[in-house]
């Protein structure tokens, strides 16, 4: 069994959304835990949980980010946090892996698969610790977690898309 710890310095969850048809609206999330249970060796066996503060979006506009707090986002206040919770990890290859799990937003949960990349393990020159990287991207359908917020476009189309694009790059600790 491997402990492994966030290393948050070096780690980093970002997401965006397609907006008026023709560009993307990019953010991140300044806060989040990342709790992984099992063995670097067999990953497959293992167990991830993910828990976001929706709090802690971060657009780059602070009227943005403050709409997205609201109730026609994520209802911050009522929802504080998205948590994924890992139920299946299938190897794919070497190093990547599909990861199957119950993904809670706003109180609603559905079933998600995310694409994990794992980036093997390294030696810190700062202090000899093992270090442990991985690579996650996805897609969820915001509609599917009672995000209907939009409008329509006088060209035609609608102002933000559906399908929300997540990355996210995650470094631990690991202590044997």
């Amino acid at each position: 069994m491997t402990t492994l710890t966030l290393d948050k310095v070096h780690s980093a969850i970002d997401f965006q959304i397609k907006h008026m048809m023709v560009s993307k609206a990019k953010g991140e999330f300044e806060d989040f835990e990342v709790e992984f249970n099992g063995d670097l060796s067999n990953v497959e066996n293992a167990s991830v949980k993910v828990t976001i503060p929706v709090a802690s979006i971060n657009t780059g506009n602070e009227d943005r980010d403050n709409h997205l707090r609201t109730g026609d986002f994520f209802e911050a206040e009522k929802y504080p946090n998205m948590v994924f919770e890992s139920k299946s990890i299938k190897k794919i290859s070497d190093e990547e892996y599909e990861v199957t799990g119950d993904f809670t937003i706003k109180g609603v949960t559905n079933e998600e698969t995310f694409t994990v990349e794992y980036n093997g393990t390294s030696k810190s020159p700062m202090d000899g610790s093992t270090v442990a990287g991985f690579d996650v991207s996805g897609k969820v359908n915001r509609e599917a977690y009672g995000m209907t917020y939009n409008a329509a476009l006088e060209t035609g189309g609608m102002l933000l898309g559906k399908d929300v694009k997540f990355e996210g790059n995650f470094e631990f600790i690991a202590a044997e």
